[in-house]
């Protein structure tokens, strides 16, 4: 379908798949040192991710015909959901730079995060597995992981330079101004200033930790009650423990510790629509 779509809109396209056991990353690779000029990550923000971290490494524009579950990152850029309208819009659109961030050298665009979110995700990927992917699976795992939520992570942090420790079941590093708007959190101010936006949920009994995430899920959150909010263009994580389990745009990898988490030090190129005249 997509490559019918692309000789629609004029655009001439190579469809590439990974081979078995190959990462997207790879792939994307491999497609830059076959002569492809720009890539084009047909999938969610998870894809998107891995495809871009090539782009940015290779300094090659990226495309992106979302076909996720939130898709967070095409619709923060104003990129259209419908397949047909992606299309159109990589042929007749325009390129915008889009700062990323890194978290021991891996990137991410939306966010980053440790504790309850990356076992949130690890859920949602057995709930997936059985039920198919839509945004009703997606939550159900929410709220099965926060019924089994039992501890909170004692973590170092070092905030620009501050140190300080924390107890608390999460922290999610957020890059994405859209992202923020849609769950009602304050915090875009950092990311106009070139750092993050850190929330971390206070320690409490199982009941009040729910109460928390589910807050931050439906935008309903109160800062100072149900969530900490930090700024910090560079962050430092110490969890305790030689490796942690470290959610980026909803895919999951195991990292070794200290976390650290900057933003890149040059942007990457995206194909977004071209503005109304």
């Amino acid at each position: 379908m997509l490559r019918g779509l692309c000789l629609q809109a004029g655009l001439k396209a190579e469809i590439w798949r990974p081979r078995r056991g190959q990462s997207l990353t790879g792939l994307a690779h491999e497609a830059l040192d076959r002569g492809c000029g720009t890539l084009v990550a047909a999938g969610g923000d998870g894809t998107i991710c891995a495809v871009a971290e090539a782009c940015h490494a290779r300094d090659a524009p990226l495309g992106v015909i979302p076909q996720g579950t939130f898709n967070y990152f095409a619709r923060g850029l104003g990129i259209p959901l419908e397949p047909e309208a992606a299309v159109a819009a990589l042929a007749r659109g325009t390129k915008v730079e889009v700062h990323l961030g890194e978290v021991n050298g891996r990137i991410f665009l939306n966010n980053a995060s440790l504790g309850l979110y990356p076992a949130i995700l690890e859920r949602r990927e057995t709930t997936y597995r059985r039920w198919g992917r839509s945004r009703v699976a997606a939550y159900w795992s929410v709220a099965q992981t926060l019924v089994g939520a039992r501890r909170a992570m004692r973590l170092n942090m070092t905030l620009d330079g501050e140190r300080q420790e924390l107890h608390t079941p999460l922290a999610f590093i957020a890059n994405s101004a859209y992202q923020l708007r849609q769950f009602n959190l304050e915090g875009a101010d950092a990311l106009e200033d070139g750092g993050f936006a850190l929330f971390t949920a206070p320690a409490g009994s199982q009941i009040e930790i729910m109460r928390a995430t589910l807050g931050l899920a439906l935008g309903t959150a109160q800062e100072g009650q149900d969530f900490d909010l930090h700024r910090a263009a560079r962050i430092e994580i110490d969890p305790g423990r030689p490796r942690v389990l470290v959610a980026r745009d909803g895919e999951r990898q195991t990292m070794r510790t200290p976390l650290t988490i900057r933003r890149r030090d040059r942007p990457l190129r995206v194909l977004v629509p071209e503005a109304p005249a």
